[in-house]
């Protein structure tokens, strides 16, 4: 028997193609300047996309799974958006799973991505991340289908080769494939694909009734969209933003576009109403991005139910109870944005429990297209006000206590999300009881660093008049230092982020290294050395705030 072990599946798991090598086909070549290059024969975004979900329902079946296993032993609210997803599902798995909802809702789980410390946080069950030991018994329950499927597509293939190998030379007839091949990851699909499979395999297995369903990238093209529409009792659309723009596109209606397709037949779709940003320009845009989410909606028979400022204006005016008897807040999910997020939790949450209610009074015949009406935020929130109140996202608007060091952690990695992480701070900062001394650590790889970097520093002196951060520490998203023999790893990005920083704020010391548990000891020795408290603002990237958690606790479980 092979080795089954939890260690294994995630060696299984690493071994397979990455989401960056999938990510990394949208991206433009380079211009060349030989009219011949390879690159003509790229295929192109829309090529890609049209081919995503095909792709993903055969995936699908070689694991064993169908549409209508799906459809009848499923109910899910599918989330899609550029920023707040993570916290709109934290919000809904933690409604789900209080008193006034789970005697309807069952058992919950829920599918996010990426994960921050442990793969496992993808996959929640009644709202804590999968065991190790379900983990591996359904990853080789998915494996071993996949690897049988293959093996029984090679055996058809070359049983129909051989029957018209006549007339083949040797050097055309097909070379049969390895068991090896067969077992290994050739025969599987990406990364997000597998997983995506794993965690329906395992919330069938588990007998969850209520899943609250992620988008990866997009919506109409990504892999969760093979979701069956009566598998869905809502959706969700967050506020959108510019990212993956070789898959999306580089306009908000063009990426509203992708974000809308998640909308279903017969269901709600809530979001919000895409502000003007206080410009004419954005007034425009807003309004082409209603416009685009509107006409999707209409085409799939869908209700887009719109949350507007000043619904959330009147919402927050409540009185409102905001601390505890010892101080600290009482949203676990911190920064003034999160109303958003929970508005959209609670309306996506009554609605999830209205259509599995006409279910279970009707029987066979599903719940009727909903009006537009939706019950008052106010009264939505008393009724699921723990809901709100103990839900819970690593790294997002998280602090974090550490002797005299105080970590303010958030994985903000766009230009938008960085702004509301700006203010945040700002607002942490004001709050505390005595003045430290401010570090900022900071990374994004992928994306125009300078910009970002120049964003958020703006951001938080708007705020706060000037930004005295004394030191500024940049770093790869690697977790050690790089091991004997490896080659050096490039620091292009950390070194262009300093010198930014060092134009930006004159007095700041910058510093620059290629791992984060290098940085958390510069970090650390700042403070010994100097005597005193260190507030540290750590953004930028996911994976720098996860390799970050992962260094300040080492004994949690992977």
């Amino acid at each position: 028997m092979a080795d089954r072990t939890y260690e294994s599946a995630l060696r299984h798991l690493d071994s397979i193609q990455s989401n960056r090598h999938v990510t990394s086909l949208f991206t433009a070549p380079p211009p060349s300047s030989s009219s011949s290059s390879s690159s003509s024969t790229k295929p192109t975004a829309q090529d890609l996309n049209a081919q995503a979900i095909p792709e993903m329902l055969q995936w699908l079946s070689r694991a064993g799974l169908t549409q209508a296993d799906l459809a009848s032993r499923l109910r899910c609210v599918h989330v899609a958006g550029t920023k707040g997803k993570g916290s709109v599902c934290a919000y809904l798995t933690s409604i789900l799973l209080t008193p006034p909802a789970s005697p309807l809702a069952g058992r919950v789980g829920t599918y996010t991505s990426p994960h921050l410390v442990s793969v496992r946080e993808r996959i929640q069950l009644d709202g804590r991340p999968i065991s190790r030991s379900l983990f591996a018994k359904y990853f080789f329950e998915v494996w071993d289908a996949l690897t049988a499927s293959a093996r029984a597509e090679a055996a058809a293939a070359s049983s129909s080769s051989s029957s018209s190998s006549s007339s083949l030379s040797s050097g055309q007839k097909q070379q049969p494939i390895s068991e090896e091949e067969l077992q290994g990851p050739a025969t599987k699909p990406f990364y997000f694909r597998f997983l995506t499979i794993l965690a329906l395999h395992a919330f069938l297995r588990e007998g969850v009734r209520s899943a609250v369903v992620e988008c990866g990238i997009g919506g109409e093209y990504d892999s969760t969209n093979v979701l069956p529409a009566s598998a869905v009792t809502a959706s969700v659309v967050t506020r959108l933003g510019i990212d993956h723009v070789g898959m999306l596109g580089a306009s908000l209606p063009e990426i509203a576009w992708h974000k809308a397709g998640v909308c279903k037949p017969g269901r709600k779709c809530f979001t919000l109403r895409v502000s003007s940003g206080g410009s004419k320009e954005g007034e425009e845009k807003g309004d082409e991005t209603m416009r685009v989410l509107r006409r999707r909606a209409a085409a799939r028979n869908a209700v887009l139910v719109e949350v507007d400022d000043a619904e959330l204006e009147r919402w927050e005016r409540e009185p409102r109870a905001t601390a505890t008897a010892t101080g600290t807040a009482v949203d676990s999910l911190d920064g003034d944005f999160q109303k958003s997020n929970q508005a959209l939790a609670l309306l996506a949450a009554a609605e999830h429990l209205r259509v599995l209610e006409e279910e279970r009074a009707n029987p066979g015949d599903g719940a009727q297209l909903p009006g537009t009406h939706s019950e008052p935020l106010q009264v939505l929130e008393s009724r699921f006000a723990e809901g709100l109140r103990s839900a819970r996202l690593r790294g997002r608007c998280e602090t974090l206590r550490d002797g005299d060091v105080t970590w303010f952690i958030d994985g903000a990695h766009t230009a938008e999300s960085l702004e509301e992480t700006a203010g945040w701070f700002a607002q942490k900062y004001k709050d505390l009881p005595k003045s430290p001394k401010l570090v900022l650590l900071f990374n994004q790889q992928e994306r125009d660093v300078a910009k970002l970097l120049k964003g958020l520093h703006e951001g938080i002196e708007k705020r706060l008049g000037s930004v005295n951060f004394s030191y500024a520490v940049f770093t790869r998203n690697d977790l050690l230092p790089a091991a004997a023999g490896e080659p050096g790893r490039d620091l292009t990005v950390q070194r262009t982020a300093a010198d930014v920083m060092e134009k930006e704020a004159h007095d700041v010391k910058a510093i620059v290294t290629d791992n984060v548990g290098d940085a958390v000891q510069k970090i650390k020795a700042i403070q010994r050395d100097e005597g005193t408290e260190v507030a540290v603002l750590a953004t930028g990237s996911l994976h720098l705030v996860g390799a970050l958690l992962r260094t300040l606790e080492p004994d949690g479980e992977l």
